[in-house]
């Protein structure tokens, strides 16, 4: 097969019926002797809201509720993806065996046989997928790729520790890559640093079917948000470098969700005014591996990102990993 460019065909995204407010969680935590507030909550994060999976759902259930929507965009079937790459940190199956991938693929009725694994980059998850699957497709093995975030952090927080469970929720978005004689991802940068591991972590392990140590997330909030707005300067320069363009040719930057403040750093050292940036933070929290597909959704089908624009793609995560990719949409 001869080698291919790959474009966005489509996309989709959902989000657990069961919404939280920041008061909804103010008064559950007040319950367990910890106190704080919406204006906290808010100041410091920009979030408002964040939407938590029921008892019954996994994350292949949400992958596939966003993929189905992905489908339909691109106006294709299950059946004609060649593969399925699925970014989470919390799969259906402890270790993430079998793969959630695969569960999806099952789920949504596509055609056995086909590719499906998962990418494990916890936020920058869906950066990883990307490249992976914009590389199958120019190598020409794939045509049609399903990238997927998905996550329900909600089972990993420590209702505990106010520090780390006001800012994450559950959600996924899905994202259609096919095969183009045409370029739509102009340009992918990933990184990673492994000494950074423990700033933000679940540090507990299987063991004989039980869990060794802590099965919570932990973070330490200062130095993750140091390190994310100096990496997610200098890998979104970089992507545009690769991709022959400079900050002011973008028509939109859609970061990772995870915090306003970083996100608005973000866009001040590139020159970049807040209108040109996607945020939906305040809807959903920090929905790792699924925030970056989730704010592209949002955008497109608000009629904000029309065909053609440029766009960057940019997430940070535990690792410590992050990535950045251009696409001319």
């Amino acid at each position: 097969m001869s080698a291919h460019f790959s474009r966005i065909a489509g996309t989709g995204s959902y989000l657990p019926k069961q919404r939280l407010t920041n008061q909804d969680l103010v008064d559950m935590l007040a319950k367990n002797g910890l106190e704080t507030s919406d204006e906290w909550i808010k100041t410091r994060s920009g979030i408002e809201a964040r939407h938590f999976a029921d008892k019954t759902e996994l994350t292949s259930d949400l992958a596939v509720y966003a993929a189905k929507a992905a489908l339909d965009a691109a106006k294709i079937s299950a059946n004609d993806l060649d593969l399925i790459i699925l970014a989470t940190s919390t799969p259906d199956h402890l270790g993430g065996f079998p793969s959630t991938a695969c569960v999806v693929q099952d789920k949504l009725g596509a055609k056995p046989g086909s590719a499906a694994f998962d990418v494990q980059a916890v936020c920058a998850g869906f950066s990883y997928a990307l490249s992976i699957a914009d590389a199958f497709i120019r190598a020409g093995n794939f045509r049609k790729v399903m990238v997927i975030g998905a996550e329900v952090f909600s089972r990993i927080l420590d209702f505990q520790d106010r520090g780390t469970c006001v800012l994450f929720g559950d959600g996924a978005g899905a994202v259609i890559l096919e095969a183009s004689d045409e370029p739509g991802i102009l340009s992918i940068a990933l990184h990673a640093d492994g000494s950074q591991r423990d700033i933000l972590c679940v540090p507990g392990r299987a063991t004989q079917g039980g869990i060794e140590g802590n099965g919570f997330l932990t973070m330490d909030g200062q130095a993750v948000f140091k390190l994310a707005v100096k990496v997610l300067e200098q890998v979104a320069h970089e992507a545009l470098e690769k991709a022959g363009m400079k900050p002011e040719q973008l028509d939109w930057l859609i970061p990772h969700q995870a915090n306003i403040r970083i996100m608005e750093s973000t866009a001040r050292k590139m020159g970049m005014s807040m209108d040109k940036v996607i945020v939906t933070v305040a809807e959903h929290g920090n929905t790792s591996a699924a925030s970056i597909p989730l704010a592209l959704d949002v955008g497109i089908r608000s009629g904000k990102i029309q065909r053609q624009q440029h766009l960057l793609l940019e997430g940070v995560g535990g690792g410590f990993a992050w990535g950045a990719a251009v696409i001319r949409y």
